[in-house]
């Protein structure tokens, strides 16, 4: 019998932005990871705010093309899939854009495997200081793999 480890991850907004306006990226095969169920999604109240804000951005709905209602029908999905992480410990400053330190907030509240994000140069340094690994979407991928 073999025994799969199921990552719990945290994911940036900009991989959940990715995955929408293709399905061809390693973006689009991380988030169908999640909800094939080989990947658990933490997720605090302000990063699902985060989510919800920036994917009803008119020039992301113009990219990923998708409605209000189907927009609701995509993070009530993620929310259902999701481990809920509440934020006990507020470790800021760490990075240098404010608005990045919920989604290390929720990683190291939420004992996270990992945090996959396109934003490594600036997450990555600060998350080393927590022994949490930070990868782009296409590294987790091959990291999956081996």
């Amino acid at each position: 019998m073999y025994i799969v480890r199921v990552w719990r991850v945290v994911i940036d907004t900009n991989v959940v932005t990715a995955a929408l306006r293709s399905r061809d990226g390693a973006a689009f095969a991380v988030m169908d990871l999640i909800a094939t169920g080989y990947l658990k999604p933490l997720l605090s109240v302000p990063l699902l705010f985060e989510y919800e804000a920036v994917l009803r951005r008119p020039e992301q709905i113009r990219e990923h093309q998708l409605s209000e209602s189907e927009i609701s029908r995509y993070l009530a999905s993620v929310v259902m899939l999701a481990e809920p992480v509440t934020i006990h410990f507020l470790w800021r400053p760490q990075l240098k854009d404010p608005k990045d330190e919920m989604v290390l907030e929720t990683a190291i509240n939420g004992r996270a495997d990992a945090l996959v994000t396109h934003n490594v140069r600036d997450l990555g340094p600060a998350a080393a200081q927590f022994s949490l690994p930070v990868y782009r979407p296409g590294e987790l991928l091959k990291r999956l793999k081996s």
